[in-house]
């Protein structure tokens, strides 16, 4: 009886810790101006916000080349990849750039005109990167042991999210009135590309952000709500807790425990705040304007 109940005890225990391990959404990253902020969103509060990592373009200025100090000045998106050990930055002033957390040294750059968001694809070895170009809008893809040369283009107008799914080998890209589907395609080769496997019209103007809920779906946000999307069907269905929630720039959801970061547009494109739901909560970070916000898992 003893063992049945310390056994009963274990299992209580240990339920309680992956629980609160799958429940917590303990770091953020935000980065917005010159400068990336990581955050333990646990202990921080609305005006009280506990910084655990920051980054500066300055203390990578020396290792680029000059133009890039204005480059970075205006930062998008700040992706956490490799499993948590880089930071894949995006600066509509014109440039991405794959950061390493540990030593704050930058391992890729390339100058692309108003990037607004990227994706690190298999083995680390190829970024993708959206902007808007003096050639026209389009869609990058680079190799990250060859910094500023691209290796595919196609055009995109106005490309705001960038996504790649491991479980379904595949990349999906958002621009302001259509998502899009890509195959890898001569991967092992000194000229890979993405081969364009199917589009769809998302059911709003002005696409903002793109990221995953899980292997078959995704979240889509524009200036007119927040919208689960269905890769087999192709269906698009409006997200009930922002389905009506105007100009949403960037939006996380955990589904498992119901779990929502995102940030929306509050001073022209930018905000200042970081908004969660389930349960509800706002951080205010004043010193950087903010844009995407991105979780730390």
């Amino acid at each position: 009886m003893k063992r049945l109940f310390v056994f009963i005890i274990g299992l209580v225990f240990v339920s309680s810790c992956n629980k609160k391990e799958a429940q917590d959404i303990s770091q953020i990253v935000v980065c917005g101006d010159d400068k990336v902020l990581i955050i333990d969103a646990l202990s921080s509060n609305v005006n009280d916000v506990k910084v655990v990592w920051e980054w500066k373009a300055s203390d990578v200025a020396s290792s680029l080349p000059a133009q890039y100090q204005q480059y970075l000045r205006t930062l998008d998106e700040c992706k956490p990849v490799n499993k948590n050990k880089h930071i894949l930055l995006t600066s509509s002033s014109g440039a991405v750039v794959l950061i390493d957390r540990a030593t704050k040294k930058c391992l890729f750059y390339a100058h692309t005109p108003n990037a607004h968001s990227a994706e690190m694809l298999p083995e680390g070895k190829i970024a993708v990167a959206l902007s808007t170009h003096s050639q026209g809008n389009r869609l990058e893809l680079y190799d990250i042991n060859y910094p500023e040369k691209v290796l595919f283009s196609d055009s995109l107008y106005s490309g705001h999210g960038a996504v790649w799914l491991e479980k379904r080998q595949r990349f999906y890209a958002l621009g302001y009135d259509q998502l899009r589907e890509y195959s890898l395609k001569d991967w092992d080769t000194p000229a890979p590309s993405l081969t364009l496997e199917r589009k769809w019209n998302i059911p709003f103007e002005s696409g903002h952000d793109l990221s995953p809920v899980s292997g078959d779906r995704l979240l889509v946000s524009g200036h007119e709500g927040v919208y689960f999307f269905d890769i087999q069907s192709g269906k698009f269905t409006p997200f009930e807790p922002l389905a009506t929630t105007l100009n949403v720039k960037s939006v996380n959801f955990i589904e498992a425990t119901g779990e929502i970061v995102y940030t929306k547009a509050e001073e022209s494109w930018w905000t200042f705040n970081v908004y969660f739901r389930n349960p509800q909560k706002k951080l205010n970070i004043p010193d950087i304007k903010l844009y995407k916000v991105r979780l730390l898992l």
